[in-house]
């Protein structure tokens, strides 16, 4: 899946605003509390379900510019990739990538299968997100 998307927000607060998320996820998957500066290869287990657990590991983070993770579980590699760019100073570029291998022919075949079916789904959810995030960033603007 890959989404090219013009938002009405700054590079910095759509940036702090993942940032913030992950930091909130690692918190609860861990109880620890780690800092922006820590997350550059940063590794923990997520778990999804009884059944369904995985390794995440932060490879590549750049302020204001760049987040990719990797989750690695026994059946899946699954990456995803922010790249933000400024358009102006109210607004910037997302590129949002995920891209996934799957281990073993049928998971493969399941997937893909899968995929075809959730892919619009998961993408409007996406978009939809984005568009609270830019509603979050006016209230913020309006309420100073």
């Amino acid at each position: 899946m890959e989404i090219v998307k013009k938002m009405k927000v700054p590079v910095a607060f759509l940036y702090e605003t993942i940032i913030k998320s992950v930091l909130a996820d690692i918190h609860s998957q861990t109880g620890k509390k780690v800092s922006e500066k820590q997350l550059a290869g940063f590794e923990y287990v997520k778990t999804f379900s009884k059944n369904a657990k995985a390794t995440i590991r932060i490879e590549e983070i750049t302020q204001n510019t760049s987040y990719q993770y990797r989750t690695t579980s026994n059946k899946h590699d699954f990456l995803v990739v922010y790249k933000i760019r400024p358009l102006t100073e109210e607004s910037c570029e997302l590129h949002y990538i995920e891209k996934m291998d799957s281990f073993g022919y049928l998971q493969n075949v399941n997937d893909m299968f899968i995929g075809i079916i959730w892919s619009p789904l998961k993408k409007r959810r996406f978009k939809e997100m984005l568009k609270q995030i830019e509603a979050a960033y006016l209230q913020e603007v309006d309420g100073k």
